[in-house]
């Protein structure tokens, strides 16, 4: 019986499930461990002194020199397993005793040989991805061999292995396909030659079409609601990423604190069910803000939400902002969403503009409707608009363009924006104009109605460089009327400040009045370069950038008029909770001073 209990242990010890028993004291160590191996292998000698199975048995006191001896021959075994992981399948591992003074050193000396890399791949495709004639299906199929993780000539390891076949399973399942699997994989590797020759088995099942939406929580809000904001219409092909987007727009949106989109993929493939569970928010909410930059300075805000303003399904957002610069009160209604997401859209807005000589005072109503979607906004409205301008008798200005007067006229607003990601962006573009036209409505004496329109563009651009970025901005925008013409302020042009032209304050750059204020003008020009590059922490980069730029912009009555000012600085940025936050430090070339800037936020 004895002797059976032995043999058992023996085997049990072999395989590597048996553990000794250890020192009572385990602070005695029975053998060192060293593993040599080239400098430029560091991560390679790293990944055996971590994993080598060998380490279990340093603190077996006891270990006798038969068993040593043999536990020294399975360790080649287990160190070529180890290399193998990271792709080197060909190695020369020597295993050897040292005696030392103090106890005995195993040491393991490696050379990796050559490290395979992917010869060929092999996809085997099942289910309607491979015999589906539509387009979309193949164009699927080919998206998934093209953005294979280990194409030919690349390293094999087992991390790129195992994450080549996981990215190619999402990239199946993500749309079209939600009961998608990977069937088999095989990785054979010719020590010989080095190479990696890979096959993979990918079966999409059948393709996925949207079916009705069940939607549980609603109880307050009109039960259209829910429907037009997801946009999941019956019949569409699945696609997770929209199941996505109609769970963060029903989310957003105000109406809901909570919103989960679901879809159950044992069902009918053909109609799938998409279930909808929200919990709704309070019909009303106060928002009491503070805040504080260098174009106003600090302010406060209160503002109050209403989901179903006077009794009907409109949503009503009233807002104080109280500042020193640039105070307003401003109350917007919107309408439910239609299946176009279109909304009816009504605002009304009182503010002040503080430009030290000058002080104007603007009001606004507007009427239109609106639509946004995931990269483009559209917005077509009537307004109307009025400002008066007061002053000392030697800061007012009596020409037209000082701003003071009433306008009525329809516009037109599109942005698009075509950024890689939001809040965040690492590179592309965003465009957007705005064309209006109507005429003036001033009461002044001698004052005629004069027609004029009104177009504004803007354009932003960032590209990736090695490491770093380039942002470029540009904006222009130009009001067409008689000289007589009384133009309200809102409708003409000043810039300056934060996020327009640094190194000068806010609204500073405009046209200069006789009496020497600054003034709006009908023509406007604002373009900025900056370059981007993230601050490295350990290697990686960080969550905060160091910048350099410089802005130009300018304000005139006349094309031939407008002259540049120009701002140069630096600044850094930090990816915060809340979004971008800028601190600049610009120095304005003709306001000849440095200016501290600092915002919040991406906007386009």
């Amino acid at each position: 019986m004895l002797l059976a209990f032995q043999a058992i242990a023996q085997l049990s010890t072999a395989i590597g499930t048996f553990n000794p028993n250890p020192n009572p004291n385990p602070n005695a160590i029975a053998f060192d461990i060293a593993v040599r191996a080239p400098p430029q292998f560091n991560a390679l000698r790293e990944l055996v002194e971590r994993h080598f199975e060998l380490k279990r048995y340093q603190a077996v006191s006891d270990l006798e020199e038969a068993e040593l001896a043999r536990l020294l021959v399975l360790a080649e075994d287990d160190v070529r397993k180890l290399v193998g992981t990271l792709g080197y399948f060909s190695p020369d591992i020597r295993i050897t005793r040292e005696d030392a003074a103090l106890r005995p050193i195993i040491v393991v000396t490696l050379q990796p040989g050559p490290a395979a890399v992917v010869a060929t791949t092999r996809f085997n495709f099942a289910g309607d991805i491979a015999t589906s004639p539509d387009i979309n299906a193949q164009a699927q199929k080919s998206v998934l061999q093209n953005n294979w993780l280990l194409p030919n000539g690349q390293r094999f390891t087992q991390d790129a292995w195992s994450s080549a076949k996981a990215q190619a399973l999402r990239g199946l399942v993500a749309r079209r396909y939600p009961a998608g699997r990977v069937t088999d994989s095989l990785a054979d590797i010719d020590p010989l030659t080095s190479q990696a020759n890979l096959s993979i088995g990918l079966d999409s099942g059948p393709l996925y079409r949207l079916g009705p939406l069940q939607i549980t929580g609603v109880a307050r809000y009109n039960p259209v609601l829910v429907p037009r904001l997801a946009q999941l219409p019956p019949g569409l092909v699945y696609d997770q990423k929209a199941l996505i987007d109609a769970q963060q727009r029903i989310g957003a949106s105000g109406y809901f604190d909570s919103a989960n989109v679901f879809m159950d993929p044992e069902g009918d493939p053909a109609a799938i069910p998409i279930q909808i569970t929200v919990r709704e928010a309070r019909l009303q909410k106060v928002v009491l803000g503070v805040g504080v930059s260098t174009d106003s300075g600090p302010r406060v805000s209160l503002e109050h939400i209403h989901n179903k303003a006077a009794g009907t399904d409109w949503r009503a957002v009233t807002r104080l902002q109280l500042e020193k610069k640039a105070p307003f009160v401003q109350s917007e209604w919107t309408s439910l969403p239609d299946e176009a997401n279109w909304r009816w859209v009504g605002l009304g807005r009182a503010e002040r503009f503080n430009d030290r000589a000058l002080l104007t005072s603007a009001q606004r109503l507007r009427f239109g409707r609106t639509q946004q979607t995931e990269r483009i906004d559209r917005n077509i409205y009537v307004q109307y608009e009025r400002a008066t301008v007061m002053g000392t008798a030697a800061a007012v200005d009596t020409r037209a363009n000082t701003g003071d007067g009433s306008a009525l006229s329809g516009n037109y607003v599109w942005t698009g924006r075509y950024f890689d990601s939001l809040p965040f962006p690492r590179s592309g573009y965003g465009l957007g104009f705005e064309v209006g036209g109507g005429f003036t409505l001033s009461a002044a004496e001698n004052a005629r109605r004069q027609p004029f329109t009104r177009g504004v563009a803007r354009w932003l651009g960032i590209y990736m460089l090695d490491g770093s970025r380039i942002a470029m901005r540009a904006e222009a925008g130009a009001v067409l009327a008689k000289d007589d013409a009384r133009l309200p302020s809102t409708a003409l042009f000043r810039t300056g400040g934060d996020t327009t032209v640094r190194g000068y304050g806010y609204r500073d750059i405009g046209v200069k009045l006789p009496s020497g204020n600054i003034g709006p003008g009908r023509y406007m020009a604002v373009g900025s370069v900056e370059w981007q590059r993230p601050l490295q922490r350990d290697s990686m980069p960080s969550d905060f950038e160091s910048t350099l730029f410089i802005d130009a912009g300018g304000v005139a009555d006349r094309t031939q008029a407008l002259r540049p000012s120009v701002g140069i600085g630096t600044g850094v940025r930090w990816k915060s909770p809340i979004g971008p936050l800028q601190i600049d430090l610009a120095y304005g070339v003709q306001a000849k001073r440095l200016r501290l800037h600092t915002s919040v936020g991406f906007v386009f």
